[in-house]
This record gives structure tokens, sequence and C-alpha cells, in this order.
């Protein structure tokens, strides 16, 4: 019954009995089949095939909570009782900052600790990577944070709070970020994205409405554009911007300073596997850094 629960779980992923077997390799017929054979075998009807997609039923909701549980029991049964053993591969999805930033020297110690599992790295927006997650195409993702709730199937953890900053170039005058975004050219961090939203909702919150020059959703490049003198920006202190002598000057926000939360997610059903902790604490250890968590912002230039 595995197998059948397997294609069950898939059916309620993907809406449709086609849309099913298309991700796990199986025809709509197959599909179906397995479907009519798990609803035999605990004598119940699971689904409500009155229209195109399918939905559950009463009892459909009621088993597959029960059903992801089985399929996360039987998983961590053929796991190694060393996590040093695993073989096979994760794949772990990542926003562009994370990619650059933490996840290679996390990566190295995951490395280490399983020298025989194979990481394979997914970038993305965080809005895609919570959909693959919820989807099952990445085992795990590291994301901002959402301003809504996130699927019930899913589970989180901060990792991180990183504090927003105004940047500017140098040889601009003045320390007053309101003044500043009133009166310099603006490059503005993405606002389809969680952070570029944070943005948005700073500049409503403190009636401003700067003029925007330049838009785009990758923070190092955001930095690179004020070098550059296009303009000013609101970012997060995150990226490798960090870690280099960036020709910008650094505003704290003070008492109006707003955050960035870094979180990693995973399937409520895989977070009890051994291989889930050991790469959560990874990320835990690797983040727990006071300039990330304090807010203070790094040295200004003269």
């Amino acid at each position: 019954m595995i197998r059948e629960l397997k294609t069950f779980v898939a059916v309620t992923q993907y809406g449709t009995f086609a849309a099913a077997g298309q991700r796990i390799g199986l025809t709509q017929s197959a599909v179906s089949a397995q479907m009519r054979m798990l609803e035999n075998t605990l004598k119940v009807q699971l689904f409500d095939r009155s229209g195109r997609s399918v939905t559950l039923s009463a009892a459909g909701n009621r088993i597959l909570p029960m059903a992801e549980e089985i399929l996360s029991i039987f998983a961590r049964m053929s796991q190694p009782h060393d996590v040093s053993e695993y073989r096979g591969v994760v794949k772990i999805g990542a926003i562009s900052t994370v990619q650059s930033g933490l996840l290679p020297e996390v990566l190295a110690e995951i490395q280490q600790t399983t020298p025989y599992l194979e990481t394979r790295l997914i970038p993305g927006v965080s809005f895609n990577l919570l959909s693959m997650v919820e989807a099952g195409d990445v085992d795990l993702a590291i994301t901002i944070k959402p301003s809504f709730s996130l699927a019930k199937e899913l589970w989180s953890e901060t990792l991180l709070r990183e504090p927003y900053v105004l940047i500017v170039p140098p040889g601009i005058d003045g320390d007053d970020p309101k003044t500043l975004l009133r009166e310099q050219p603006f490059v503005r961090y993405d606002r389809t994205s969680f952070g570029g939203r944070q943005v948005s909702h700073y500049l409503r919150e403190q009636r401003i409405e700067p003029r925007h020059v330049l838009e785009l959703d990758e923070i190092d490049a955001i930095v690179r554009m004020v070098e550059n003198r296009l303009g000013i920006a609101l970012v997060p202190l995150s990226g490798q911007w960090l870690s280099r002598t960036a020709d910008v000057r650094v505003i704290p926000l003070n008492e109006q300073t707003f955050y960035r939360e870094l979180i990693v997610v995973m399937r409520q059903a895989n977070r009890h596997s051994s291989l889930h902790k050991l790469i959560t604490a990874c990320l835990q250890k690797k983040t727990a850094k006071p300039l990330l968590n304090t807010g203070s912002a790094p040295s200004s230039h003269p």
C-alpha cells in the first residue's frame, strides 16, 4: 500500500490524477486504478470526482495526514542509524543572498559529516521555493518569511533577522533617512518580492514617495548600482557586499528599523528526519552571529 499512499498524496498536491501522474511517472489510468485499489482496501471514498479536478472527501481529509505520517515513518525506516552513512540526493532551495552568503560554508560542513550524500542546490525566489517545498520538489529551502501564514503541511524556523539600512553613494551629504529618501533618486528592491514588500510597507508608513530610477531583486546588484551613483537604496544587511569594502555609506534607520526574517522551511513530515535536523543545525550554527541578530550596521565610509 506504500505505492498507493504515495500516489494518493501526490494527487492531493497536484489537484488532478493526470497532473499527479505526470509528476510521478504514471498514466492517468494507472493513478485511477491505484486510487480505486486504495479506496477498496480502506472501504472509504477518498475523493469527490464530480468536477474536472478531484476534491478530497471528508474521509480523504481525515486520512491524508495519516498517510503522510505513514510515508514519513517508512522513509525513516530506510535511513541509516549513523547520519554519516547517508546516501542519495538532498535538494536544497535557496534565495540568491543565501547561495552566495552562508550556504557555501554550511554545505562544506554537511559534506564533511555526510561524505556519501549528494547535494543539489535549487535557486529561486522565496514564493517559488515555498511552493516547491510544499509540492515535494525540494527537501527544504532557505527563504524570506512571508507576510502570510504558511500552508499547514509546512514547518519553518527563523534562522536570523536582518535589519534594513539605507545605503548611499559617497559624497551624498546628510544622515536623515527620510530626507534622503525624499530628495535622492531611489534604487528599489523589487516590490513583488517578500523583502521588497517590506520596503513598500516602510515607505507607506513614513509617507515617502521616492523618485524611482531602477527596480531589481538582487541585493548585491542593488549595492553595485548605488556604488555607481545611480541612487540610494533600502536593503537588508545581507549578501556578499558585507564581506568586501563596498563603496557606500551605511545609514541605520534607528527607531524605524525593520527586519527581513530568514527562515528554513520543510514539510512537517520531514522535520524529524536526522538529515533535516543536521542541515537545520548547521544553518543555525552559521547564522548565530551578533552582527546580523542585533541590528547594528557595519561601519560607514567617512
